[in-house]
């Protein structure tokens, strides 16, 4: 038997290098015929869209595999490395390697090489540099794929390897099972490992190669019993004894490994036993040596030789070809239900998506990005079809609303106490040109960016609004999220030209500089920008007024309500203060002098009402204010025909429009600036923000889990699945077309 078993070997690796030269020849082009997709590459392909498959929407799918499990350090990376013929998996003395499941295609060709998944590179398995990039790039998507506080992961690393001789199948090695968690692994690693076997073991179609460590007592197995609880009957069950050179060696009663062999030590069942040598354990030895070795053994072994096992059940090669034997029939026997499982599917998505989105195309999730992508790009070119004018008002707006508590708290209010009005214009002159140096610019870009990004976001609410208009009522805006997440990133990334803010500097200091108001239009413009902000800050200090004083007389009479304790003491306060308003002193400074706080609270104690020196100068600021307020309203009143004293220099007039002159200037400059960023928006800051829009999209689409994120609801979850399931449902019945080739 052993020389019949070598003659095989010796005609079928002669017949190994035929088929090498010939698919050489066929490379080179020396023969027409193109070479179609191996059989194993398109099962391969199905595999991997049924795992995307089963990663989102949590099915289980029934096609074949060999899953590979046994004890950690058990021999399975060895016996794996010893079928695809490479020493490719990552290795590691008493350490756990293998953290997450790897995915290896096996099938024949011309040179011994390797490729990973959604990777170009081809790793040459006969060069040792090649061998160690292999094993880097295999650990290091493993560490990628585990979460925080995990030792072990769920996704699966799928690489494929070709070589002449290989047997073509697919196997799927899984992290070694352990009965004890050391302290550098998470808590639950045992129970994750066990949860992960038992899933892949699941699928009645896989087949089970169980590995057991031959130079261990069979008592410390931790496998065996998880093999059969998956596998009773042992109907897809192969059982693998490793290193049987050190049990023989080792062991005094031979007849245990003897009955390991033929099924009757364990209570797990199993179609098949083999026995295999794995090398001296040497990590550095090839594979041919390692092979050599395990002839060697078998040959001498007395053991072996007394008929514990026949021929072709000892040796990694046999357990190969009994191995793929076995999963070519199982494939055969499942491919086709497992096409019409997928068309049932099909055929009830497609109904489903008739009768919920009648009026809707199906896009799935990469169409709709696409869409979208068009429709934001649509809206950014949109932008240079707001008029001129719009933008002008909306600049001037927003940057009067953003800089006019500074404007009237830090400069006109402090200038407006001044004696006469060559001491205001001064302090006035002073605190502009500080101001249009320091603060305003730069401010004034940060609102120009802030309003090209509002208006933008308009567009994009607008066109979200009319899409959800169209839309059923089942279905909302798909796009809303994704819109957001733009502006969130705008906001981050756009800049606006650096050199802008220099130019708006000189722009501005030129114009708040101006003091000509140079018709009476421009006049009554300024008076009528000046009763509007009095006005408002009149409004906000009424505001404050009643929060401050509760309600009046006719209010708790009429609606019942009631004063704090604080605002009846502030309207005693209030009572007071009025007193030296109304006492024809209307030119009163904004502070209380000392003698006056002294009589106030006198007066007060008088009452019985005692209260703190700051608890009558915060009313008092308050009252003063409104009081300020309201004389500045009637001087503004009292310059409605002032122009004409205005162009004579005020001579001979009792009025003051020093206010006014200032109010103009302000309006000028904001004027000014709203044009000049208008100009800067129209003509560089809109391309910019096209391609800050155009990377973030960019960025989107490479980042798929984010993309999942942004684009969801039933309408997209529905539509994609479809997509996939049709993929799958294609590559299938490609698949089972060629398998039927293959039969006749």
């Amino acid at each position: 038997q052993i020389r019949f078993q070598k003659e095989i070997e010796k005609l079928e690796k002669e017949n190994r290098e035929l088929k090498k030269s010939l698919l050489l020849k066929e490379k080179d082009g020396l023969h027409k015929k193109k070479i179609k997709r191996s059989l194993i590459d398109m099962y391969s392909e199905v595999l991997d869209s049924l795992s995307d498959y089963d990663m989102t929407y949590n099915v289980q799918d029934q096609l074949p595999r060999v899953v590979v499990i046994g004890d950690q350090s058990a021999g399975k990376t060895s016996v794996l490395e010893m079928i695809v013929q490479a020493r490719i998996f990552p290795r590691g003395s008493g350490e756990m390697m293998t953290k997450s499941p790897v995915q290896v295609t096996m099938s024949e060709g011309p040179y011994h090489v390797a490729r990973l998944k959604d990777d170009a590179k081809e790793y040459d398995l006969t060069k040792e540099s090649d061998l160690d990039s292999l094993r880097r790039e295999i650990e290091r998507r493993m560490k990628s794929s585990l979460r925080k506080d995990q030792t072990v992961s769920q996704e699966t690393v799928s690489l494929s390897v070709k070589g002449p001789g290989l047997q073509r199948m697919v196997l799927v090695d899984l992290p070694g099972v352990i009965s004890t968690v050391t302290t550098d692994m998470a808590d639950d690693t045992r129970e994750q490992i066990k949860k992960m076997c038992q899933h892949h073991m699941s699928n009645p179609n896989s087949i089970i190669l169980c590995i057991q460590d031959g130079s261990l007592d069979a008592e410390r197995s931790n496998v065996t019993d998880l093999v059969s609880s998956m596998d009773p009957s042992g109907r897809r069950t192969i059982f693998v004894l490793t290193k049987v050179d050190l049990a023989e060696s080792m062991l005094h009663n031979p007849d245990r490994i003897r009955k390991i062999l033929e099924g009757k030590l364990f209570p797990m069942k199993a179609m098949g036993y083999f026995a295999v040598v794995t090398g001296k354990g040497n990590s550095n030895d090839s594979i041919q040596k390692i092979k050599d070795y395990e002839e060697r053994f078998f040959k001498q072994s007395k053991l072996f030789k007394g008929g514990v096992l026949r021929a072709h059940q000892m040796g990694t090669m046999n357990l190969c070809l009994a191995v793929s034997q076995c999963f070519w029939q199982m494939v055969r026997q499942s491919v086709e239900q497992q096409a019409d499982a997928f068309k049932a599917t099909k055929f009830n998505l497609e109904t489903e998506w008739k009768n919920t989105y009648p009026k809707f195309r199906e896009m799935d999730r990469e169409e709709l990005y696409e869409k979208a992508r068009g429709d934001i790009l649509d809206e950014v070119v949109n932008l240079s079809n707001i008029s001129a004018m719009k933008w002008e008002e909306v600049i001037a707006e927003n940057l009067w609303s953003e800089v006019s508590t500074h404007f009237f708290e830090n400069i006109y209010l402090p200038a407006a106490h001044a004696e006469n009005a060559g001491i205001f214009n001064t302090a006035i002159d002073i605190k502009l040109k500080q101001w249009a140096d320091k603060i305003l610019p730069k401010k004034s870009i940060d609102v120009a960016r802030e309003t090209l990004l509002e208006e933008f976001l308009n567009l994009l609410t607008s066109s979200s609004a009319a899409a959800t208009a169209v839309a059923a009522s089942n279905d909302n805006d798909v796009f809303h999220d994704l819109k957001k997440e733009i502006v969130e990133e705008l906001k981050k990334r756009l800049k606006w030209d650096q050199q802008a803010i220099n130019s708006l500097r000189v722009i501005q200091m030129n114009t708040l500089e101006d003091r000509s108001v140079h018709n009476r239009q421009q006049w009554d413009d300024a008076i009528v920008f000046m009763r509007k902000v009095l006005l408002n800050k009149k409004s906000q200090g009424e505001h404050v007024m009643r929060d401050m004083l509760g309600p009046s007389f006719w209010q708790k009479y009429m609606y019942w309500m009631s004063r704090s304790e604080e605002q009846s003491l502030r309207r005693s306060v209030k009572n007071e203060l009025d007193k030296m308003l109304l006492g024809g002193n209307l030119m009163h400074s904004s502070k209380l002098g000392k003698d006056e706080l002294i009589a106030v609270r006198k007066n007060l104690e008088a009452q019985s009402i005692d209260v703190q020196d700051d608890f009558i100068e915060k009313t008092w600021h308050i009252m003063y204010r409104q009081h300020f307020l309201a004389r500045r309203l009637i001087t503004a009143a009292n310059c409605q025909k002032g122009f004409y004293y205005y162009q004579q220099g005020f001579q001979d007039n009792s009025v003051d429009c020093s206010d006014v002159v200032l109010f103009w200037r302000v309006e000028r400059m904001l004027q000014a600036t709203s044009k000049a960023l208008r100009q800067q928006i129209m003509n560089n800051e809109t391309r910019r923000l096209e391609q800050d829009v155009k990377q973030v999209l960019d960025e989107i689409y490479d980042d798929k889990a984010k993309m999942k994120q942004l684009l969801k609801g039933k309408r997209v979850e529905l539509a994609d699945e479809i997509k996939k399931v049709r993929h799958v449902l294609e590559l299938l019945e490609e698949f089972v077309q060629e398998l039927n080739k293959e039969k006749t």
